[in-house]
């Protein structure tokens, strides 16, 4: 039998850039250490025009989610679960995988599930939990991987027989490089990074540019703004800080968001578990409006880690009006000192380190895994 290090290591992740992201960042670790990549995902995954996937085999799974969905689309959804699991399988049994790495979610459900019935020759199988709720797939999953890796020491809902790690939640490298950094100087210029994420950028253009507007005109004359926003809500939002009078750059997704939140003194942005793990790394104060309606309402549990620690102040969206807003947003851009003490606490959040640690992680189970299967 073929040694574990020569074998691929199989990455099942898809969806939004939650699940891809810590993915990502996977790859690029294992990568640099010689090893193979395989991705296993949707077809509406973030991860196709991904570099760190660039030189993988990729492999689309046909598959749906099931929670909240009608009978019949939940028993449409369980047929393609159950058609990508057959594919899968077949891929797995064919690339003879050392392990296979679920990041949630439901693309992640056919490779866990097909390296689980590949019996004694399957794979090792390690789940990462992004969130400080375990999701479903994840939670349906748990006690039959050999690993659960956890983002937060403390995550809900983590089945009794798991067997867990906490490694925290893998960043991109630009990222992850950010920690350490010096917090800039709240001297002149105050920038704001306002994030919204692919399910959140409505509320902040209906609710940022009022709510700067209506602050100290001391504060607003300081105030340099950088906020994402959905395409059709671009010239409205540009409008509203014109007729303020408040420098403002807008775009539908930044590209280079380490360097923006590099230069950032204050975050306003949902609650993802990439956003969370990335404001620790960065070192920056926010103040958080969760995604109501979230799944098992994760965003929230995210959210209240941040400001458990003094580093977030968390505003739940149906109480976050302009007015409410501007208020946080004087308090905090009043005083310095309060954004460097924030900024340290969220600093001391930060795992930079978390795609070598789940790097490591991955290699050990499927060395023990092959260990196992030779002796048998």
């Amino acid at each position: 039998m073929r040694g574990a290090a020569v074998r691929p290591i199989a990455i099942a992740a898809g969806g939004t850039g939650g699940h891809v992201f810590p993915a990502e960042a996977l790859a690029a670790e294992l990568a640099a250490r010689g090893q193979r990549i395989v991705l296993f995902t949707d077809a509406r995954s973030a991860a196709f025009d991904s570099p760190a996937f660039a030189n993988a085999e990729r492999f689309v799974l046909k598959g749906e989610g099931l929670a909240g969905r009608s009978v019949l689309r939940a028993l449409r959804g369980a047929l393609a679960l159950s058609a990508g699991t057959l594919t899968a399988r077949r891929l797995l049994d064919r690339l003879d995988a050392a392990a296979v790495v679920g990041f949630g979610g439901y693309p992640s459900i056919p490779p866990a599930l097909a390296a689980l019935s590949l019996g004694a020759r399957r794979p090792a199988l390690i789940l990462h939990e992004q969130n400080a709720v375990l999701g479903r797939a994840n939670r349906a999953l748990a006690g039959r991987a050999d690993l659960l890796a956890l983002s937060y020491p403390e995550t809900a809902r983590v089945p009794a027989a798991a067997r867990t790690r906490h490694v925290g939640n893998p960043v991109r490298p630009a990222l992850a490089a950010l920690a350490g950094e010096p917090y800039p100087s709240t001297e002149g210029a105050l920038r704001l990074l306002v994030t919204g994420g692919s399910l959140g950028a409505r509320i902040f253009g209906e609710i940022v540019p009022p709510a700067v507007a209506a602050l100290p005109e001391g504060l607003r004359a300081r105030l340099v703004v950088t906020q994402q926003c959905r395409v059709e809500d671009l010239e409205r939002v540009r409008a509203a800080y014109a007729a303020a009078n408040i420098p403002a750059e807008l775009s539908p997704f930044f590209t280079d968001i380490a360097r923006r939140l590099s230069g950032a003194h204050l975050v306003v942005a949902r609650a993802g578990a990439s956003t969370v793990a990335e404001l620790a790394c960065a070192g920056r104060p926010s103040i958080l409006i969760p995604l109501p309606g979230a799944i098992d309402d994760h965003q929230a549990a995210n959210a209240r880690a941040l400001a458990a620690a003094g580093a977030a102040r968390v505003l739940p969206q149906a109480e976050a009006s302009p007015a409410r807003l501007s208020a946080l947003l004087a308090e905090w851009l009043g005083s310095g000192e309060r954004l460097a003490e924030a900024a340290r606490h969220a600093a001391s959040l930060a795992r930079p380190q978390a795609a070598r640690e789940l790097a490591d992680a991955v290699l050990e189970a499927a060395a023990r895994t092959a260990t196992l299967q030779e002796s048998r």
